[in-house]
């Protein structure tokens, strides 16, 4: 494992996503999984992930002498609100809240969107279209549903561990808001035919859920039992010369939250999606931090190549995703100390 990191170049300021509240967490989504075969292999994978783009194309050749007919799945992440639902959502669509897009051989793929909620492990789907409630566990539209609901239908939900209210003044008295907690399981589906003898190319995009903070928080030492630096380390394998590298940057070298960056986190699970005959032939990944100024580290057990001001690139052959890692990305966004006014 290794971490990769780039000099500072120039000082910018960067436009990105609003962190509210210090820290919003990520969502982890990965690669398309389907039926297990013993004759389509994955001759290649070729991933990017960025900020503003996961890309995947697969390439899967049916090694057998019959046609095979499988259930792809791309499952989304759980959702579960929360009292405090500090997580980011890339999109407003709730029936493609990741953006997601597939193609099979050039052409677009018609998906199949499965939804479900849970609470305390009882599927209260049916219960909450009953109710006219949106099934996201989280926005103004879910909230202004169960807040206009009936008492008695309240109380129902709160019974059933689905609602928790929260009272609040806003300047007009105390009010309530009844705030979803259930979780939200999602799922697209299709229908592919691998050829017998044949390859077939995959192509799917989605824009990743990226968490992050206002600053840097592994600079700190261990404080109450928890390891801030430790845990980086092992997630994102900040190595020394990457903690050496930001912590020059520190305006005040006592002042350990004081470097000039926002964190932002990227998780791709590929470790879920290795239900094919073998490794995976030839796989290429690409990883862009997003402007020349940032600052990158991730896990990766192999040679990096720098490719561009912002990209870097991996390579390996006959390959299983790590069951022990996934890929974790940490970008430090670089932040211009002087911004303008007026």
């Amino acid at each position: 494992m290794r971490a990769v990191l780039f000099p500072l170049v120039t000082l910018a300021a960067l436009s990105g996503p609003a962190l509210a509240n210090d820290t919003m967490s990520q969502l982890g989504t990965g690669g398309l999984v389907f039926l297990t075969s013993q004759n389509v292999a994955m001759q290649s994978e070729d991933l990017t992930v960025s900020p503003e783009q996961v890309k995947v194309v697969y390439e899967f050749k049916n090694n057998g002498d019959k046609d095979e007919h499988a259930l792809v799945s791309f499952p989304l992440p759980d959702i579960t609100g929360d009292g405090d639902f500090m997580v980011s959502i890339p999109g407003e669509d709730p029936e493609n809240l990741f953006g997601f897009t597939t193609t099979f051989d050039g052409e677009p793929v018609d998906v199949t969107l499965h939804q479900y909620v849970f609470a305390f492990g009882v599927d209260q789907t049916e219960l909450l279209k009953s109710l006219n409630i949106p099934l996201a566990p989280f926005g103004a539209t879910t909230t202004d549903a169960l807040n206009a609901l009936g008492a008695e239908n309240q109380q129902k939900l709160i019974h059933l561990g689905m609602v928790i209210p929260m009272e609040y003044d806003a300047g007009n008295g105390l009010q309530t808001d009844y705030t979803p907690i259930w979780t939200l399981k999602s799922t697209y589906t299709w229908e592919a035919d691998f050829k017998a003898g044949a390859t077939a190319e995959v192509i799917h995009t989605y824009k990743p859920s990226v968490g992050g903070t206002t600053g840097v928080t592994f600079l700190a030492p261990p404080s109450e039992g928890y390891d801030q630096a430790g845990d980086y380390k092992k997630r994102y394998c900040t190595d020394d010369s990457f903690i050496k590298t930001v912590e020059k940057t520190l305006p005040d070298p006592n002042e350990r939250y004081g470097a000039p960056f926002t964190e932002s986190w990227i998780s791709y699970i590929w470790s879920t999606g290795s239900n094919w005959s073998g490794p995976i032939g030839k796989f290429h990944l690409t990883i862009d931090k997003g402007l020349p100024q940032n600052l990158v580290s991730f896990c990766w057990d192999g040679e990096v190549k720098k490719t561009s001001p912002t990209t870097f690139e991996m390579n390996a052959t006959d390959w299983y995703p790590p069951y022990d890692h996934e890929l974790e990305i940490l970008i430090l966004n670089k932040q211009d100390p002087t911004p303008n006014v007026g």
